[in-house]
């Protein structure tokens, strides 16, 4: 691959210029993604870029234009549960993957008509042991392949310009309770793909597959031995925590899936995600740090060889999974510039670390409410943890915050250069938390706990809000009704984008947080806005279509406080404000 990518920094600092339209089957389009990524009138990546800004340089709308936006046009994706994904587009086409069953459509945008549509046979079973609805997070694209995963665990390789199927690899086994919902990302030769079932006891890995033929080339754990977890002489870390922070056995049932974002730099040659929540939610069962779990991995993509990890919450007692997206971006930390990874965890702590070394530099609540612990201790890089806010087996804990969900949960923030802030979207729910003993059984849930969750203090289930990274402050905030699950869109016109879960899309100032434009669409947005340019024209796009963990009742029908791993109680009326959908809505000026 040949590198002219201009560093992670330079996605924040440059004005990028464009390297012309690339499309599918040309000669043009082997020019590396990373360059590709740097052309704004496309989206080629599911973050846009590697470093998961998702900022663009695209500046058409603007604060002062923004309130003239309309609706271009609009298509169904023929779905109707929870799309948390993005389009691409790629020279005159957008792809687009729908929520199960995984339509996947190729839409000329010359004139709208469909080139064609490709719909995986896949196994119905994983409809049943799919955890948090049947969302899927969109479509990879590498060497004229548009890349998909499927909920039954394939990783499909399609033809970009027919829809033809190229190759067919089986990632994960719904039987053992094992789904696929994340976005892949390539890389080089290879296709970098996570697996979901962390309920069901599943253990995490990330997968590596040749992007031409689709043969697995590397696997590595979350938990397990050195060997597994890919750990050798170059990881900076302890080793064997994979299997001596567990109990006997544990690890082997020990969760730690790989759902959310990956990121990477081309320059260090790193690729970056998190691991989720240990098994099972009883953290009386499973005594010990429960290492790699909830935690933060540098790996080398070409062999899958671990540079370094960060653990987050060691013993997560609260189902803090921390596969929330890394930014890489190069900011100003206590006033020292760095080449930084930050990430806003399930927690409720923002983490900024050196993406070199894996050195905590600060981690701080970015919301005030998160009260299962005091602090990060920025030394050891431990949780000071609140011993009445953590769970354990019979004993009913009230008013922890933030909730299961988090105060982020998989929905994308955005890093903004101009202003310098990431903009991101969080959930502001608490919970009551019963944890109990449970027994491992392959494909069963693994949960062990009763979750009820509300709206934290102030009544407000979410925000958008405006963070500062430079001493981890936040700078302004967007109270929303239910949790801001939708991801955002930064934008050289100084607008950022977001939807709400009742069916709003917005712009805003990026500067301010002053709301520019809002349109009510046929369905709660839960899907992360997007930006593209054609005939030289801007056009935002974003996915409505209510579903996910946060709309979990609405979405199967629940009515059960409890039920959706306590979901449901903190959304019981969004039925009055949204109904299911799917579509892709497109606004310009």
């Amino acid at each position: 691959m040949k590198r002219i990518y201009v560093g992670v920094a330079a996605v924040g600092a440059l004005a990028l210029g464009v390297v012309g339209v690339l499309r599918p089957g040309t000669a043009q389009e082997k020019i590396s993604l990373a360059s590709m990524s740097q052309d704004s009138a496309q989206w080629v990546m599911p973050s846009l870029n590697y470093a998961n800004t998702r900022n663009s340089t695209l500046n058409e709308i603007t604060t002062e234009n923004a309130k003239n936006l309309k609706v271009a046009w609009t298509m169904s994706t023929g779905a109707t549960r929870g799309h948390e994904g993005q389009p691409l587009v790629i020279g005159d086409t957008m792809y687009f993957e729908s929520a199960y069953p995984n339509h996947v459509f190729a839409v000329d945008l010359n004139d709208y008509h469909t080139k064609w549509e490709y719909t995986p046979k896949e196994d119905p079973f994983a409809v049943s042991v799919a955890c948090c609805d049947l969302v899927n997070r969109g479509v990879a694209y590498g060497d004229g392949k548009i890349i998909v995963d499927a909920l039954d665990g394939q990783v499909i390789a399609l033809n970009a310009e027919n829809g033809k199927v190229v190759w067919n690899a089986k990632n994960s086994d719904p039987e053992a309770g094992q789904t696929l919902t994340a976005a892949p990302l390539v890389v080089k030769d290879k296709v970098i793909v996570g697996v979901s079932g962390g309920e069901y006891g599943v253990r995490g890995y990330l997968t590596a597959y040749s992007l031409s033929t689709g043969k697995k080339t590397w696997r590595a754990y979350s938990a397990g031995p050195d060997s597994d977890l890919r750990i050798g002489s170059d990881f900076t870390g302890p080793k064997e925590q994979g299997t001596k922070t567990w109990k006997g056995d544990q690890w082997k049932v020990g969760g730690g899936t790989t759902w959310g974002w990956y990121s990477y730099d081309p320059e260090l040659n790193l690729v970056y995600y998190g691991t989720g929540n240990p098994g099972t939610w009883n953290p009386s069962q499973r005594p010990g740090d429960n290492k790699w779990s909830m935690t933060i991995f540098a790996r080398n993509p070409d062999t899958g060889m671990a540079k370094w990890a960060y653990q987050m919450t060691p013993h997560d007692a609260w189902d803090y999974d921390g596969v929330n997206e890394m930014i890489l971006a190069d900011i100003n930390v206590h006033g020292q510039k760095t080449p930084a990874l930050v990430h806003f965890d399930r927690n409720g702590f923002a983490y900024e670390l050196d993406r070199r070394t894996g050195k905590l530099l600060l981690a701080k609540k970015f919301d005030p409410a998160v009260n299962w612990a005091t602090d990060i201790n920025t030394t050891t890089g431990m949780p000071n943890v609140v011993a009445a806010k953590t769970p354990k087996a019979g004993v009913n804990v009230t008013g922890i915050c933030p909730a299961a969900m988090g105060s982020k949960d998989q929905q994308p923030a955005s890093f903004d250069p101009q202003t310098g802030y990431f903009i991101v979207p969080t959930n502001h729910n608490c919970m009551d938390y019963k944890a109990f003993a449970v027994k491992y059984k392959s494909g069963f849930p693994y949960v062990g706990a009763i979750v009820k969750m509300y709206p934290g203090p102030g009544g407000n289930r979410g925000a958008v809000i405006a963070w500062d990274p430079n001493d981890g402050k936040i700078v302004w905030t967007n109270p929303e009704k239910f949790p801001a699950w939708s991801g955002t869109l930064t934008t050289a016109g100084g607008v950022s984008f977001y939807g709400t879960m009742d069916g709003f899309f917005k712009g805003v100032d990026t500067k301010t947080g002053a709301e520019l434009y809002k349109f009510k669409v046929p369905s709660g947005i839960i899907g992360n806005p997007m930006t593209y340019t054609h005939n030289g024209k801007q056009y935002v796009a974003v996915f409505s279509g209510v579903g996910g963990w946060a709309a979990l009742g609405l979405a199967a029908g629940l009515t059960n406080p409890t039920a959706g791993l306590g979901a449901v109680n903190a959304a019981l009326d969004l039925g009055s404000y949204t109904q299911l959908g799917g579509d892709v809505v497109v606004f310009s000026l």
